[in-house]
């Protein structure tokens, strides 16, 4: 088991800013078009994470014409080019999927 970690070690030195459930962050993903690479923003509350090494995700909800949109990002990606914290948010639970039942204001306040 200690080679794995190893290995995981060199791929995990992308330097992530330290965020938590709760807040609210703007992931920048490269995507590619012909012959350009371009940046697309996705800015939403964290409403999970799940930390297991290189394999740790988060899950970012938005609303978006009265519509929920929810993605979840691989924390390591290569395709994840800058996450930034927009807002600190305060969360007392580690899974905030309750937010998925709010609608307008209530939807981004945390409780």
């Amino acid at each position: 088991m200690n080679k794995i970690k190893i290995i995981e070690q060199s791929y995990m030195k992308k330097e992530i800013p330290e965020f938590k459930v709760g807040d609210t962050v703007r992931v920048l993903t490269r995507i590619p078009e012909a012959d350009k690479v371009r940046l697309h923003p996705f800015e939403g509350i964290v409403i999970a994470r799940s930390m297991k090494g290189l394999r740790s995700t988060f899950t970012v909800r938005k609303v978006s014409f009265g519509e929920g949109i929810e993605k979840v990002f691989p924390l390591y990606a290569p395709n994840i080019e800058k996450i930034e914290v927009i807002r600190p948010g305060k969360a007392k639970r580690a899974k905030l999927y309750y937010l998925r039942t709010k609608v307008g204001k209530r939807a981004t306040k945390i409780e």
